[in-house]
């Protein structure tokens, strides 16, 4: 009888080639991907070439990320319907970083492309490799909100003179020129805005009443007809033009200067980081719906792999899909073999069809970029963030304005959002929540003694909460605010540590000191709730012989029944 399950290779072997844990299809589950895949493929094709030109790239090059990368993506990855391939967001950090040093579309535009994917996707390989997949996270929700809603912004904003038909520049004579564009060829003004503006609305409708259908496809193949039809192209429409045909080969990029090489590594470290951040929302979302796990640090050397692929094949960075691996999975795909049959759509594109593309208008293609993109614009989530967290809500803003400010240098908007972010968190850990607490009856727990206005623990006690590590940020200001309220009758000072998850030298060091200068006064400290590995930390400084056990309880309950016990001695 024939297992269910293949034998597995080796680990150290599964782990060079992940693909070779995969188990073996059956036809049901390849008749089933390759459905998925054309789906994905079909519509993949006209994105890719949308997607080439909002990073200023050859159309081609668009069709050249979307073949390999996916299927590397696939083979390397751990998240089997994560379609790799061009994305907006990462096709706009493209352009922004490459504008300072070439004219778009030209070689050396190319050249600076490429190594911009090979650098980014070193950058994820070594990450993934040294198991560092929780930097992404370093890109906090707020700043990734912020950059997103500007990006969406700034695409549609560089992708409406395409959609309408107008002057791309935007200068002081815009308007004149404009209004020139429009006295030479009206009719052909009006026919771009017609295709362009059909496009948005067929793109609309079916997002709206036929979600599950490929409407980028749809309206590709329509505005391809209506072009032929009309003459559009011999009429002087801008169109995509004769697409070279043929597979890629592989090759080394073209040289460029140290400078230029220099000046890349922190476009591609944001383009590695924000891509990877995508592509990681798109992998959890993934996962949730079909009850799977994904590993991270796997999936960083997938999406590097997948950098390096486009970067051999001469084309620009590429990352995970959200749009098509949601198509992906709608279509029914069951297996990683998806992401094989979409890049052979592709291939068969460009080795038999490339033909049939070229009457494409670019308004159409500025549509299929344009209302995709609308769905990124979330204006309220600046509301909801300031709602939940003034600072989160500061981050998210200060991002936006920077990414609209830094324009072309898109990828400094990120690193604004990154430090404004930073700032934010370095000032939320050197300002830790320290209150007196006193027992609240109802629970008999240890409460904020001011807010529920309770009398003091016992007299001649000072019961401390802070709820943070104790460090060398935060020691001092525990130390500050125990001090501050010292008074001549205190006998006691309480420490309740059950927020404490971390102690380090300075800490100890503050502790032993605190001690100290209360003996001198005729107190004494005492700690309770320590955590396991805190209480390891003190046993290592050897603080519990130094105090003696009286001065440590394990529980709540426990010290507030000995400082009783205490009080009531010296009572009596």
């Amino acid at each position: 009888m024939r297992p269910d399950r293949p034998r597995l290779p080796p680990l150290r072997w599964r782990r060079l080639f992940p693909f070779l844990a995969w188990p073996h299809p059956s036809w049901r589950v390849l008749r089933a991907d390759a459905w998925a895949g054309v789906s994905v493929g079909l519509v993949l094709i006209p994105q890719a070439l949308a997607y080439a030109t909002l990073a200023g790239m050859p159309p081609a090059s668009g069709l050249y990320a979307a073949l390999l990368p996916g299927v590397v993506g696939a083979l390397w990855g751990s998240s089997p319907l994560l379609a790799a391939g061009p994305v907006a967001l990462t096709s706009l950090l493209t352009y922004g970083a490459l504008q300072p040093f070439a004219s778009p579309g030209s070689a050396h535009w190319v050249a600076l492309a490429v190594w911009l994917a090979l650098y980014a996707g070193l950058i994820q390989l070594a990450l993934g490799v040294a198991r560092l997949g929780i930097l992404a996270n370093f890109v906090s929700q707020p700043v990734v909100a912020g950059f997103v809603n500007a990006a969406a912004l700034i695409i549609i904003g560089a992708q409406l003179p395409a959609l309408l038909g107008l002057p791309a520049d935007l200068d002081g004579e815009w308007l004149a020129r404009a209004l020139a564009h429009w006295q030479a060829a009206p009719e052909l003004t009006l026919a771009t805005a017609g295709f362009g503006l059909t496009a948005c609305g067929l793109l609309l409708a079916l997002r709206r009443w036929l979600p599950r259908h490929p409407g980028v496809l749809y309206a590709c193949v329509l505005g391809i007809a209506a072009s032929a039809l009309l003459g559009y192209a011999p009429a002087g429409g801008a169109v995509v033009g004769a697409v070279p045909g043929g597979l890629p080969s592989p090759a080394w990029p073209s040289a460029i200067g140290f400078a230029e090489h220099r000046a890349l590594l922190p476009a591609a470290l944001i383009v590695a980081l924000v891509s990877f951040t995508e592509a990681m929302s798109s992998a959890r979302t993934l996962a949730r719906k079909r009850g799977e796990r994904w590993d991270e640090n796997q999936e960083l050397i997938g999406q590097g792999m997948a950098k390096l692929a486009s970067g051999a094949c001469g084309a620009f960075p590429v990352s995970g899909s959200f749009s098509r691996s949601a198509l992906n999975l709608y279509a029914g795909a069951r297996s990683a073999w998806s992401g094989v049959f979409a890049s052979l759509c592709v291939a068969a594109c460009l080795l038999w069809f490339t033909e049939l593309l070229a009457p494409l208008p670019r308004a159409v293609l500025a549509a299929t970029i344009v209302v995709p993109v609308l769905g990124l614009i979330d204006l309220g989530v600046f509301r909801r963030l300031w709602r939940y967290s003034r600072d989160d809500g500061a981050v998210a803003a200060v991002t936006f304005a920077g990414t609209l400010l830094a324009v072309p240098y898109l990828h400094w908007g990120v690193f604004v959002g990154f430090f404004a972010s930073t700032v934010c968190y370095l000032y939320r850990r050197a300002h830790p929540r320290l209150l007196e607490v006193a027992e609240h009856p109802p629970s008999g727990t240890l409460r904020d003694r001011a807010h529920y206005e309770l009398p003091p623990l016992a007299p001649g006690v000072l019961a401390v909460r802070i709820d943070a590590s104790i460090n060398y940020v935060t020691a001092p200001l525990l130390e500050r605010f125990i001090l501050d309220r010292l008074r001549p009758e205190l006998r006691t000072v309480l420490i309740t540590a059950t927020a404490v998850n971390d102690l380090d030298a300075t800490g100890i060091e503050t502790l032993r000191g605190l001690r100290r200068l209360l003996v001198g006064h005729g107190a004494e400290l005492h700690l309770t709730g320590l955590k396991r590995h805190v209480w390891e930390r003190l046993e290592r400084a050897g603080l519990p012989e130094e105090w003696g056990g009286e001065a440590f309880s394990r529980t709540e309950r426990e010290a507030i029944e000995r400082l009783r016990a205490q009080g009531a001695r010296h009572r009596a």
